[in-house]
């Protein structure tokens, strides 16, 4: 049995797991980032938690919550590996066969991703050579804590008293063996215990450099230099002119056309795929009778239309932010479509992306006339790599999960009686076009408002349909139509507007929009699940 105390093998436990983590990473740097068993395991996490709790992920973390995930899994695991620090310091083997078991878990969720091959289990098999190296080191080996035994003072003869004239004792003196001696103290050679910490020092500091220095050489070698080269051509159908006044600009009003940096990004990739424009090939095959392949500089050579669209999440809250407009350049689906003439009753078209995402997108929405885009450029410039680089999916009037497949390399023609994309067996409608919805962006209910003249402001979209008219309403008073902006066209959201005489006090302000086709988007509180939440923005100020 080791000398070890508990809490020392703890330690050594999360130093261990630290070490594997961190060689692993290193070792990802050879076989891709994919690979690394942190975020491996965590793909598969996402695959397979349930969707209640995927979407609580969403609701508090927002576009946050695959940092939340690795963190969260980085957690359990330093957890875990202490409890096997702390059995391994009475049998190793134990703390050993854990070691092992997450190896193989790792080695498990790398090789099964789609596109895995045999080197991906290289990073979880190499690291967790090493945490079982540094466990065994700690426990039973060089860097393993030599106690010092510390008896307390040898047995004293019972006190005596003096008792009668010959100063003998009136009470006989206890047998030894009714008295029990106090368990032997165990204490840690000080020379000891500085080795072992500094053991620790050193190898969760070389964990630490191998894996953040990991991480950074594959963003190295990955695409961004490649991105930088691409020259976008111009466009055969530029986007019509953002007509002046379509953006109100308003303290907190989101502008009318959304940075890249700050576009949402929703979507089930832990790390950000690296796809370069030189291998990047689409297949279009399945239900089709002329299958093609292209390359990117064959979709680059074809004629390009620019177009401004508004992109929303299925996740998206009754007043929330997963929504987002750009100006994307791109090749038209329709085209592509035509070319491979799908078969009668492929009536799904299922987005394939590099790591093994689907979508299934109805084919009359990408033949109908809708603007429906192979996207290589925004605003202005190729994709951003976690927007999609080299090629993307946007198809105006259908939420993300059924139509903006990133990272694209295939489009399979089939049919939704067939095959279910990747979130319908999750709880999803097999096809999701986007509902009538409106939003208040100013004031917000932390605003410290003065009674008077205050703007209400914020926007309003139906992709595909345009908005006809929105309208407000304070506390129970009559509706109030709001002033809209100018727009590009239909398949982009609208800024509104509308002048309130605020009265002191405190009131709810409510928001409603009607689109091209009449309809006014309903007051009934529905869940994102199962295609897309409705309800009308409420938000409560006080006015002073």
């Amino acid at each position: 049995m080791s000398t070890t105390t508990p809490r020392y093998g703890a330690l050594a436990g999360i130093t261990s797991a630290a070490v594997a983590i961190g060689v692993a990473e290193a070792v990802a740097v050879l076989t891709g980032p994919r690979s690394a068993p942190l975020v491996a395991v965590g793909g598969v996490v996402v695959d397979t938690v349930p969707e209640p709790l995927k979407q609580f992920a969403i609701d508090v973390f927002g576009t946050y919550d695959k940092i939340a995930l690795l963190i969260g899994t980085a957690v359990l695991l330093a957890a875990i590996a202490g409890l096997l620090g702390v059995l391994s310091v009475r049998r190793l083997a134990v703390g050993l066969a854990g070691v092992a078991a997450f190896g193989a878990l790792g080695v498990a969720a790398a090789v099964t991703r789609a596109g895995a091959d045999a080197a991906d289990a290289l990073p979880s098999l190499v690291g967790a050579g090493f945490g079982a190296l540094v466990l065994w080191a700690f426990i039973a080996g060089p860097l393993e804590l030599d106690p010092w035994p510390w008896s307390p003072p040898s047995g004293q003869l019972p006190s005596t008293s003096p008792g009668g004239p010959g100063g003998a004792s009136r009470t006989p003196p206890a047998e030894p063996s009714a008295v029990p001696a106090p368990a032997p103290l165990e204490r840690t050679d000080p020379e000891s215990r500085r080795r072992f910490l500094t053991g620790t020092g050193v190898l969760l500091g070389t964990a630490a450099v191998a894996g953040f220095g990991g991480r950074w050489l594959a963003g190295r070698r990955g695409v961004s230099a490649a991105r930088e080269a691409v020259v976008l051509p111009a466009p055969a159908a530029p986007a019509p002119a953002v007509p002046a006044g379509a953006d109100l600009s308003l303290p907190q009003l989101d502008p009318y056309v959304s940075s890249n940096f700050g576009f949402y990004r929703i979507d089930t990739a832990l790390v950000v795929p690296q796809v370069d424009p030189e291998s990047w090939r689409l297949r279009i095959h399945g239900r089709v009778r002329n299958p093609i392949t292209l390359s990117f500089a064959d979709l680059l050579a074809r004629p390009m239309v620019e177009r401004y669209v508004t992109l929303a999440c299925v996740s998206n809250e009754v007043g929330g932010d997963l929504i987002g407009n750009a100006r994307w350049l791109g090749v038209p689906i329709r085209d592509l479509l035509d070319e491979v003439e799908p078969e009668e009753g492929a009536d799904q078209v299922v987005g394939r992306s590099v790591d093994g995402w689907t979508c299934g997108t109805p084919t009359a929405a990408l033949r109908d006339g809708r603007d429906a885009l192979l996207a290589v450029g925004m605003n202005g410039e190729p994709l951003p790599v976690e927007h999609g680089f080299p090629v993307r999916m946007v198809v105006p009037g259908l939420y993300g999960y059924v139509s903006a497949c990133k990272w694209v390399t295939e489009l399979e023609l089939t049919s939704f009686a067939d095959f279910d994309a990747y979130w319908v067996p999750r709880g999803w409608s097999p096809q999701g076009p986007i509902k009538t919805q409106s939003r208040i962006d100013t004031p917000r209910p932390r605003n410290r408002l003065t009674a008077g003249p205050v703007m209400v402001a914020g926007v309003a979209w139906a992709q595909h349909r345009g908005i006809r008219r929105v309208e407000v309403r304070v506390d129970d008073d009559p509706w109030q139509e709001a002033e809209l902006a100018p727009t590009v066209s239909v398949d982009t959201w609208v800024q509104w507007s509308w002048r309130w005489e605020a009265t002191p006090g405190t009131h709810r302000l409510q928001v409603r929009a009607t689109d091209a086709t009449g309809e006014t988007q309903t007051d009934r509180r529905q869940d994102v699940v199962p295609d897309g939440a409705t309800g009308w923005h409420t938000i409560r100020v006080t006015v002073r």
